[in-house]
């Protein structure tokens, strides 16, 4: 089973991402061990405590950029994925993504189906 950390400021995008994966098809995604975050700071003590796949992350967090943990977690040896999750969709604003260390993207909104896929992809 999978660990993946969802890092997202506001509860209602938490209860939706919650939702999604419990409904998912793939038995990858709805098995996962869903942890969460609400900031930057609550993210890092997650990560320092617990071991993850995947981690999906908001880049506009109240305590910061959520690109700063991307960018930190490229030095880690046994580093997860990470897939933004975000509403700054123009072209520079995913690069800068991508340049972060972010493995994958995805664009608030965006379909359920989307998102079970590029976890399933990131898990199996």
């Amino acid at each position: 089973m999978g660990r993946v950390l969802l890092v997202e400021d506001e509860e209602l995008n938490r209860v939706l991402v919650r939702a999604i994966i419990s409904r998912a098809e793939p038995p990858a995604v709805r098995n996962a061990d869903l942890l969460e975050a609400g900031s930057l700071a609550a993210a890092r003590d997650t990560l320092a405590a617990e071991a993850v796949d995947l981690i999906l992350l908001d880049v506009n967090l109240p305590d910061g950029n959520g690109l700063e943990l991307a960018a930190e977690l490229t030095e880690v040896p046994a580093r997860p994925t990470v897939i933004a999750l975000t509403a700054s969709v123009l072209p520079h604003e995913r690069a800068a993504a991508m340049a972060a260390g972010c493995d994958a993207f995805l664009d608030k909104p965006y379909a359920a189906a989307d998102l079970v896929t590029m976890i399933a992809s990131h898990l199996s």
